[in-house]
């Protein structure tokens, strides 16, 4: 690890609570299925610098590390275009590379994987009561140059986006609504598909846009799509996600959705919050020990 990152390990987020008790009474009223904005109080931090973040993503694996091409319609048709850049550079110099960059599972280092379960821990307490243990922590880091667009697509976590920097505006559509994302296209992504949605202009009325600012949040519920549009300057986004047996239930009886229409049956979607799908989840958790199956 590169020693500008490895002098900050062990430096806490702060005594300060990020999130005040005010967001994590609306996050309270609202989690597991409602978006909402929230407000942090972590806009400036050594690790979220442009130059710890180029640093981090040249240490990480190159399967945690993604960056494309920013100038590009909500809706794309599979992985976007590079632009021949490396991560460091197209980081260092975000304002002009015309890019969209993510870090996946910052919590591989140990000062970033610090930051992550001080956040967490902070809304535990919200969370757990309602959709059980906080499973499978992960933090996501997204640096994006002026007027870049991250297309529409769905991720299976519960997520909390905290801007850092610059501005963007993400619009959320519904969870589980067909007409936003067919049930088949969810079966796709639960065996292996891309997370990458069709995109038809009709769906703009289904959308909800929240303009972050820095110090502003979102919370995302669990496979809700949405799409992002970034300001006129450089923006710093940080996710911190988790998942809980209710999202991985769902997550496999979707699968298992997928095998039933393989011999030609037409299941029924899975229940969203709060009704258990974990008949077909243990179905497909039977399924995948069976080679060739799932």
């Amino acid at each position: 690890m590169s020693h500008y990152v490895g002098n900050l390990r062990g430096r806490s987020v702060g005594a300060k609570q990020v999130f005040p008790a005010r967001s994590r009474a609306f996050l309270g009223a609202s989690y597991p299925e409602g978006a909402i904005r929230l407000a942090h109080d972590l806009v400036q931090h050594p690790l979220l610098e442009l130059e710890a973040l180029a640093i981090l993503g040249e240490s990480l694996p190159g399967k945690s590390v993604e960056y494309n091409r920013g100038d590009l319609p909500v809706g794309v048709t599979g992985k976007p275009e590079g632009t021949g850049l490396s991560i460091g550079e197209t980081i260092r110099n975000i304002d002009s590379t015309n890019s969209w960059a993510v870090l996946k599972n910052i919590e591989q280092n140990p000062s970033y994987a610090g930051m992550l379960h001080e956040l967490l821990d902070e809304i535990r307490d919200v969370i757990e009561p309602c959709t059980g243990e906080m499973l499978t922590p992960q933090g996501f880091i997204f640096v994006s140059s002026p007027n870049a667009v991250t297309p529409y697509h769905f991720d299976p976590e519960h997520n909390i986006l905290l801007q850092l920097r610059g501005s963007k505006v993400m619009t959320v559509l519904p969870a589980g609504d067909t007409r936003c994302v067919p049930d088949t296209v969810h079966e796709a992504y639960h065996t292996g598909g891309a997370r990458e949605l069709r995109w038809h202009d009709s769906l703009y009325d289904f959308g909800m846009a929240f303009k972050l600012q820095p110090g502003d949040a979102l919370y995302v519920p669990v496979m809700a799509p949405h799409y992002v549009r970034n300001g006129p300057e450089p923006a710093i986004s940080l996710s911190i996600t988790w998942r809980s047996q209710w999202s991985y239930d769902e997550a496999d009886a979707r699968a298992f959705n997928h095998l039933l229409r393989r011999f030609g049956a037409n299941p029924s979607a899975p229940h969203r919050w709060p009704r258990h799908n974990r008949l077909k989840a243990l179905a497909c958790r039977v399924a995948r020990r069976i080679p060739g199956l799932l």
